[in-house]
């Protein structure tokens, strides 16, 4: 009998660091005003298809989905970029940056 794939992935992702993809986490904690979406996304991820029906406030950023079951909510790159400018070094550091506008910038 074929097995029923885990709906979640069970692996554990360090709180502290935030990640983005060409393609954040974001902690609850620093996830402001979570509250039912007036519509739901179905998102395709490495556990399945979970449908997302919670959005909330990025401070710095704006409104994002999140989606309390899983172990990261990614930003977008391209969504990112429209916002600040994004620079990458593969050779130096091998990390994104993004610039805000006080000069500070963002490591990931």
């Amino acid at each position: 009998m074929k097995q029923k794939r885990q709906s979640r992935d069970t692996r554990q992702l360090d709180p502290s660091r935030q990640s983005i993809n060409s393609g954040h986490i974001q902690e609850q904690e620093t996830t402001k005003n979570i509250h039912d979406a007036k519509k739901a996304l179905s998102l395709h991820c490495n556990a399945g298809i979970a449908m997302v029906n919670k959005i909330g406030d990025l401070p710095g950023y704006g409104t994002v989905w999140f989606y309390e079951d899983g172990i990261a909510n990614i930003l977008s790159l391209n969504n990112v970029k429209k916002k600040y400018r994004v620079t990458y070094d593969s050779t130096a550091y091998d990390c994104f940056e993004v610039h805000k506008a006080d000069g500070t910038k963002r490591v990931f």
